[in-house]
């Protein structure tokens, strides 16, 4: 797939406030500092789409991007760690459930896990909780160029073995760099095989 356009449409932080679910919409999503906004970024080859930064929790809403006037990136609140209030994450939390769950266009999950680290729990749990609601994902290990060889090899193995222990059949699983663009055709491909399968929904989206 060859990106000609990618702009930002809006930020909601309300399910009333998303935007039209005509059109289908694949969501990125990780823990805190993850490498989120960088890999859309490298995507979408567009610097500056998402904003980077170096606090963890820096999106708190869900934004919305149209990819050539086709289809929607969708860049979702990270899970886990942020230097906000117990309060703050529970609102994200229900906000993301309800939009994982209920939103009607979404094509996709990719859940973005930190290949320089062991499985962390939050990332386990979050993976069997889409595969219990049946919400279609993939996992895109990040920062693959921070590694040796031998020590990416080691660091797959663990995380496939990981979510082998609850998954019969592993989701598909993409090795990533924002760095070096490794996996941006793989990842792009891929949603192109998938946009094909979209049908409008007939009574707009049930995301509320």
């Amino acid at each position: 797939m060859h990106i000609s356009t990618a702009l930002f449409v809006k930020s909601s932080t309300a399910p009333d406030h998303l935007p039209p679910d005509n059109i289908p919409e694949f969501a990125f999503i990780g823990r805190s500092n993850v490498g989120k906004s960088s890999l859309i970024n490298m995507l979408t080859s567009k610097k500056e789409l998402a904003k980077t930064s170096s606090n963890p929790g820096k999106t708190q809403t869900i934004n919305h991007f149209i990819i050539n006037n086709k289809w929607n990136l969708v860049d979702l609140p990270g899970y886990g760690f942020a230097r906000v209030s117990q309060e703050k994450r529970d609102e994200w939390q229900a906000m993301i459930r309800n939009y994982l769950t209920k939103r009607e266009s979404l094509m996709n999950v990719f859940v973005l896990v930190d290949l320089r680290i062991e499985p962390q729990k939050a990332d386990l749990e979050f993976i069997n909780w889409l595969g219990e609601k049946g919400v279609p994902l993939s996992i895109v290990l990040t920062k693959s160029d921070k590694l040796t060889k031998n020590e990416l090899n080691r660091s797959q193995n663990i995380i496939k073995n990981a979510i082998h222990e609850s998954w019969e059949e592993l989701p598909p699983i993409f090795l990533t760099s924002a760095e070096t663009r490794l996996g941006r055709d793989e990842i792009l491909d891929y949603i192109d095989t998938i946009i094909p399968n979209f049908i409008i929904p007939e009574k707009g989206s049930k995301t509320s």
